[in-house]
């Protein structure tokens, strides 16, 4: 940092950075917040070492120490934080809209990453980890977002993100057990935004970790790095965000749960859309609005990580495997079909064909009974693990949809129940044009279709989807029914 730099000063609800020449120094004001007290100077000497002891970890070129401020006896009046000065021109968030964007972030995913793989761990770290804590988590920021500043963000809106947040976490216990188990839950940083890096020559800088609350930096190193996807999708660079993400799973060699990604996205959506209410109270422009569109981007985020357990079913040459491809592609859900578990387990080769009259041989109802129990043992994981996941079968039993339903709730998935329609003629042809062709997992041909339309039970839960129209459009109508789906709260 050239010495010839500018003398400024910059001013938060909790310090004054004074910025002179190469060096900066931070002064904590004497201030009680609550979630900290600053009121007295042996407060603050051990906040400042807190600060700089943590901080170090990420920057320890730039924190170089506390310096005591004293009466012309030598007497200590006050502290501060000596830092070494950042170049103002070459924090990341002034340069996201640069040619070379992408390799810059992609440099700090590596650095995060680095920081993440030798971050603390242990069991007081570990519990921060466990979906109590998530939850608490939400609802503690909530909860201060409707008490201390009321109205900023519309009532409504509260609610809505509270019952997302709350059917995700519910139900999803042996993930958040297994992020436990694998050692995800660190002591990060808490509080990683653009304004905070900096592109060195050398290297990225990190600083400002969230050093006053030990608590808050605890948790799973997801958490950390979407607080910084986050603030790239906020600026407007989404594709700067899924990069960023992309070269630090990279780095740690792990993929990690993409719900769970999005949503803690979200969370971190909030906790800045809570701190811009907060300041909108305090009648800082142009806040409310800020306040808003952060959260709009959390609700939106919990609504694509909303869990499903979809079942598509229908007659043979219904067009149902079709759709459930469709969107399982589309939802990045897991999608298991009956033909070929039948398949499986009975040892056929899922292209050979094994066709049996109506009700025998591996269609006798026995074998189709384990088939169904066998889909719902294979979803019930994936759900568990933040999964959606698109049954397709028949689904002609009562039974056996009222066993699918208690796996969903079980596991808080929100339900979808799709029943694929097409005129029986059209679906007899689809049918014999399929046999023809070979290679199909399914066997049925139109004496099958017939027989099954007859013996299904009523479906007045399904939504029915005519599969008339190309495959596109029926996709496109479906994914609109499944936006519009069963709600949480």
């Amino acid at each position: 940092m050239s010495g010839t730099a500018p003398a400024e000063v910059r001013e938060t609800h909790i310090s004054v950075v004074s910025m002179i020449g190469d060096r900066a120094y931070k002064l904590l004001k004497p201030v009680d917040l609550g979630f900290l007290d600053h009121r007295r100077r042996e407060a603050r000497l051990a906040a400042c070492l807190q600060e700089t002891e943590v901080n170090r970890r990420f920057a320890p070129d730039v924190y170089l120490g506390v310096l005591d401020v004293t009466r012309g006896d030598g007497t200590p009046i006050d502290h501060l934080i000596a830092m070494r000065r950042m170049p103002a021109d070459r924090s990341l968030s002034r340069l996201l809209d640069d040619p070379g964007a992408e390799r810059l972030v992609r440099e700090v995913g590596r650095a995060v990453a680095a920081l993440h793989d030798a971050s603390p761990t242990g069991d007081a770290v570990s519990r921060a980890g466990l979906p109590g804590h998530v939850v608490g988590l939400w609802d503690e920021g909530l909860d201060a977002l409707g008490r201390d500043a009321p109205g900023v963000v519309p009532a409504g809106q509260v609610a809505r993100a509270r019952a997302l947040a709350h059917a995700y976490i519910r139900g999803r216990g042996p993930m958040f057990e297994t992020r436990v188990e694998d050692g995800w839950i660190r002591d990060g940083h808490g509080d990683l935004l653009a304004d905070d890096v900096y592109m060195l020559d050398d290297g990225p800088r990190i600083l400002d970790c969230l050093a006053f609350a030990p608590r808050l930096r605890h948790g799973d190193v997801l958490l950390d790095v979407a607080f910084l996807a986050m603030d790239l999708e906020a600026r407007g660079h989404a594709g700067l965000a899924a990069a960023l993400i992309d070269e630090w799973s990279a780095s740690l060699g792990e993929t990690h749960p993409s719900s769970l990604l999005g949503h803690y996205v979200a969370y971190r959506a909030h906790v800045r859309s809570k701190v811009a209410a907060l300041r909108a109270v305090q009648g800082r422009a142009g806040a409310a609005v800020m306040a808003r569109r952060l959260h709009s981007l959390a609700v939106a985020h919990l609504e694509r990580t909303r869990v499903r357990l979809i079942l598509v079913g229908g007659p043979p040459g219904s067009g149902k495997s079709t759709l459930a491809a469709g969107l399982g592609r589309e939802l990045g859900g897991r999608v298991l079909r009956s033909d070929v578990v039948r398949k499986q387990r009975e040892r056929v080769p899922a292209g050979a064909g094994a066709p049996a009259p109506w009700e025998q041989g591996i269609y006798h109802p026995d074998v189709t009974g384990g088939v169904y129990q066998d889909l719902l043992a294979r979803a019930a994981p994936a759900l568990a693990h933040g999964e959606t996941v698109v049954l397709d079968a028949s689904w002609r039993s009562a039974g056996e949809r009222d066993a699918a339903r208690r796996v969903g709730a079980r596991h808080g998935a929100d339900m979808v129940e799709l029943r694929c329609e097409l005129p029986p003629e059209v679906a007899d042809a689809r049918m014999l044009e399929r046999r023809r062709a070979g290679g199909d997992p399914s066997d049925a041909g139109p004496a099958v279709g017939r027989a099954m339309r007859a013996e299904t039970d009523p479906w007045p839960e399904a939504t029915a989807v005519g599969t008339l129209p190309p495959p596109g459009d029926v996709l496109d109508a479906a994914l609109a029914l499944i936006d519009g789906a069963g709600p949480p709260g």
